[in-house]
């Protein structure tokens, strides 16, 4: 039996109190989206807040961590009758969850929608994404440009030789990140301003399982970031706008593109920005039904728009490495020789990048499963596969640790140079 339910929107008047409108239709054979489980304490108790990566909402909802059990049944495939028959729980207390789920757009449906189409709609009349992760480097440019100078300041130029190309660099949170931020952009030089620049991240929670193009810009506190139309027309042309643009929704709840905004602005102002998540390649499409670019299409269509386009491009990879521990559903807590285990097994990785034999990369994570979690293999490939460099250098490598051995993500930054 699962007990302890005690749904908790996180909003101003919280309740629970059984709804008494009668059950939507689409919540008797509940499908849960796609969610990020996030822990945290209140008044002495362990919740789950169970975040909606679009952010379609500002309301949220936690609930104690044995209903987690009950909100995973939530598949699509078995009716709630049949839950409540196989976990005991009661059924208005499952009616009520779903109910609740429902509100704040966690379960597909009528509901969902209706958050999307607004928030669609209010992206395109802004003409931009808000900001959204940039915000937590500082309240206004000053700030974040002298945060970022500092950060600056503490590491050594790493004197790559040739024609910077591009970089791999993290997409960790600025406060536990920033020295694998910093030790990248040590490399660019800020007089060799770029035509445009390519930001290929990591799709973490949402839609689209192939290429998500944005074709709208993104604010930071540095000010607005313009999409780079020249791109978006020939990719258009290419690949079609139906296909590249149908799941865009997704990038806004998704940092791994926003948290490179403002290094790029403080480097080079309003740059033209292309940005784009990269598949898993180890996580088959839903549907082969080619409603979606895939990254060998996009690849080779931006291969081609470079060429003819012509100019000078920067390329980003936001790349984060190995995340292991119990936060990520390993037994046991990290410790000193399992920190050591996991950068002997990145750098074994890493080493196979550096030497561009992105065959041998690959194969290694889909020989162990990508047992460590890499995050970021697809935008990886297809940052070599777009750049062809002559040279793939590795600068730095780091671990955050969480004090606790809850956690462990790693990350390195890299320069692809000419």
């Amino acid at each position: 039996m699962i007990a302890g339910y005690n749904p908790t929107p996180m909003s101003n008047t919280p309740s629970d109190i059984t709804p008494a409108a009668p059950l939507a239709e689409h919540l008797f054979r509940p499908q849960i989206r796609n969610f990020q489980p996030t822990g945290f304490e209140k008044d002495g108790k362990s919740f789950v807040l169970l975040r909606d990566p679009s952010m379609l909402t500002e309301q949220q909802m936690a609930v104690l961590p044995q209903v987690l059990q009950l909100v995973l049944l939530f598949q699509g495939r078995e009716t709630l009758d049949e839950i409540a028959a196989k976990t005991q729980a009661p059924m208005h207390l499952l009616q009520d969850l779903v109910t609740r789920m429902d509100e704040v757009g966690l379960i597909w449906g009528p509901r969902f929608e209706e958050l999307e189409r607004v928030a669609k709609a209010k992206i395109t009349a802004h003409g931009h994404f808000p900001i959204s992760c940039s915000a937590s480097m500082g309240k206004d440019a000053q700030t974040c440009s002298e945060q970022m100078d500092k950060w600056l300041s503490e590491m050594e130029d790493p004197e790559i030789d040739g024609t910077i190309l591009g970089l791999v660099a993290p997409h960790l949170d600025y406060q536990r990140g920033w020295p694998g931020y910093a030790a990248a952009y040590r490399a660019l030089k800020k007089d060799q301003k770029p035509d445009r620049v390519i930001i290929l991240g990591t799709n973490h929670f949402g839609i689209g399982d192939g290429v998500v193009v944005s074709e709208y810009g993104f604010m930071t506190p540095l000010g607005k970031a313009s999409a780079d139309k020249t791109m978006l027309a020939f990719l258009e042309k290419t690949l079609g706008s139906k296909r590249i643009y149908a799941d865009q929704i997704d990038h806004l709840g998704e940092h791994s593109v926003q948290m490179h905004i403002p290094w790029l602005q403080h480097f080079y102002g309003d740059v033209p920005l292309l940005a784009a998540l990269i598949p898993n390649p180890l996580v088959p499409p839903v549907a082969d039904d080619d409603e979606r670019a895939t990254t060998a299409q996009f690849v080779s269509a931006i291969r081609t728009a470079l060429t003819e386009i012509g100019g000078r491009t920067l390329l980003i990879a936001s790349s984060d490495l190995s995340h292991v521990g119990p936060q990520f559903g390993d037994q046991g807590q990290i410790t000193d020789a399992a920190s050591n285990e996991i950068e002997q097994m990145d750098r074994q990785r890493l080493a196979a990048y550096c030497n561009k034999d992105t065959t041998g990369f690959e194969s290694i994570f889909a020989k162990d499963q990508n047992r460590t979690r890499w995050c970021s293999v697809g935008n990886m490939l297809a940052a070599q596969a777009i750049l062809r460099p002559e040279n793939v250098d590795l600068i730095d490598y780091q671990q955050v640790r969480d004090p606790n051995g809850i956690s462990l993500v790693s990350s390195a930054a890299l320069a692809f140079s000419s």
